[in-house]
């Protein structure tokens, strides 16, 4: 993944909105949810929300798809576990175990 990519992931994640949009979306899972749904679950207007999900479909960390007359959104898990990959690529060196889980340090 290129450094210009994470950031932009990076970027969408880091407002409020957004982040709740994408937990929605992972918690709904591969199946994803209509625009509707997500508006509703958390009560976002549609033109609000039109704004947020775009941002994040240009990251590449969600996807769109047309079924019939409605937008199904969905998170794009591998685009999230590429992400994740680069942040902890260098994750710690030199040190016999880790675990990336855990709430120590590394």
């Amino acid at each position: 993944m290129e450094k210009q990519t994470v950031l932009s992931a990076l970027a969408a994640l880091a407002q409020e909105t957004r982040l709740d949009v994408f937990r929605v979306l992972v918690q709904a899972g591969p199946q994803g949810l209509a625009a509707g749904a997500i508006g509703a679950a958390l009560d976002i207007p549609s033109a609000t929300l039109s704004f947020h999900l775009k941002e994040l479909k240009s990251s590449g960390l969600v996807r769109c798809e047309r079924r019939g007359r409605w937008r199904i959104y969905s998170p794009d898990f591998s685009a999230v576990g590429q992400l994740m990959d680069f942040l902890t690529a260098n994750c710690c060196q030199g040190v016999d175990s880790c675990d990336l889980g855990s709430k120590g340090d590394c």
